[in-house]
């Protein structure tokens, strides 16, 4: 009799149990089916879809589900269960909202990616653009620098290169024309049957620095003539004669030499001592005026200014070109307007966190107050956040929930007052 009572009692308890799980225990199937619509997928882009637009609000789904369910069980040990009711029935409508609000999110988050990413490429394409511009163009913008610092008073460098290159031509032939002359005395004076084998390079050196001395006389007797220094001018006419005549008598001599036989071939005149030295000084006088007209009056002086390492242009010309005002580099434009994009992403990129973060914050804001509700009786949050400004840190949401600070004076003397915490 015992016995059946007891089965009597586990069967009548079961079937409390059942009807008191049945609230419940529909769920987990739910739960099942769900997980099989999500693994379940055809392709690769289908499971991300799904992931991207519906795993979030399913979870909210589900958790808003698993609340209200369990805050039916506590309703009758509640006070205010209207007020609950009504609180846990507009968290529906916020996590409905919310929902919509994800997916309206996700689709402007593609629209404001997107619109970045063709603003970056079309700053890319502009400074390719831009580049390639500036090779095409380079030859033209080289060639107006060249002309525009050539017309600007200054060192006159080509003058000075075109005076470097006649000096060292000019040693370059005297060299091959004296070297037989210079081999044979240096054969002589050693003894030797030939000469050694340094005697073309320093004989070339020599004669280079010998030319560009005669340009040097040439430079300081012009000078001399144009500041009217008549004691200085005197001086500088007996060095330039004895320069032209050792320049005649060494090198230009020679070279009159060499040619000489070719002379007496075509005209039948053999010509005499007196007939070749005349013909090397009018040759020296021709050759060094030429030159010095058309180059050596330029060159000299940037020339002696180098040796002496003093400034190489004048001051007025150094003043025009000091304030003359220098053209940019072409990518300082584009570096600018690349700065001016990089600080406009800078101060937009608060907005694209919250287009980022929102969406997804909105849907956890409303799972969590699904979960309040069921505990405190009160959502937490206010939907939907204008802002990340409008989420609250765990701090504040912790004041939000503890009861009110109340105050009470501890005597009518004006004592301190105490506040009493409840931790």
């Amino acid at each position: 009799m015992l016995a059946k009572t007891f089965e009597t009692v586990q069967e009548t308890m079961k079937d409390l149990f059942d009807l008191l799980s049945s609230m419940v225990s529909w769920i987990p199937g739910m739960q099942d089916v769900l997980f099989e619509f999500f693994t379940e997928s055809d392709s690769g882009w289908t499971a991300a879809a799904k992931a991207l637009f519906l795993l979030l609000p399913l979870l909210l789904w589900l958790s808003g589900v698993w609340c209200t369910q369990l805050l039916l069980y506590t309703l009758p040990f509640r006070s205010g269960r209207l007020s609950v009711s009504s609180t846990m029935l507009l968290a529906w409508w916020d996590g409905a909202r919310m929902v919509w609000m994800y997916w309206v999110g996700l689709v402007r988050l593609s629209g404001v990616t997107v619109g970045w990413l063709f603003m970056l490429v079309r700053l890319a394409v502009k400074l390719l653009a831009e580049a390639v511009r500036q090779i095409v163009m380079m030859p033209f913008t080289m060639t107006g620098r060249m002309t525009k610092s050539y017309f600007t008073p200054g060192v006159p460098w080509i003058a000075f290169i075109m005076l470097i290159i006649w000096c060292l031509l000019e040693a370059l032939i005297f060299t091959f024309t004296l070297f037989p002359t210079v081999s044979e005395v240096m054969m002589d004076l050693a003894g030797a049957d030939r000469a050694p084998k340094l005697t073309w390079v320093f004989l070339y050196l020599f004669l280079f620095a010998l030319i560009m001395g005669s340009f040097a006389c040439v430079h300081t007797l012009a000078e001399s003539y144009t500041k009217r220094e008549y004691r200085f001018l005197v001086q500088m006419i007996l060095v330039e004669v004895f320069v032209m005549l050792f320049e005649v008598l060494f090198l230009y001599r020679e070279l009159v030499d060499a040619i000489t036989p070719w002379l007496a071939q075509q005209t039948g005149y053999k010509p005499g001592l007196i007939f070749t030295l005349s013909l090397a000084t009018f040759g020296w006088i021709g050759v060094r005026g030429m030159n010095w007209f058309l180059f050596g009056r330029y060159g000299a002086p940037p020339l002696l200014a180098f040796i002496s390492r003093q400034p190489l242009a004048e001051q007025e010309g150094a003043a025009r070109m000091a304030a003359t005002p220098e053209e940019p580099p072409w990518w300082r434009a584009a570096l600018e307007d690349f700065k001016r994009e990089i600080a406009w992403l800078h101060e937009r990129s608060e907005e694209f966190l919250e287009y980022l973060a929102l969406p997804v914050l909105h849907l956890l804001a409303a799972a969590l107050n699904f979960g309040m509700i069921l505990v405190t009786s009160r959502p937490v949050f206010s939907l939907p956040f204008k802002g990340l400004k409008d989420v609250m840190e765990t701090k504040e949401i912790l004041a939000r929930l503890r009861p009110h600070v109340e105050l009470r004076p501890q005597s009518q003397a004006g004592h301190a007052t105490a506040r009493e915490v409840e931790r």
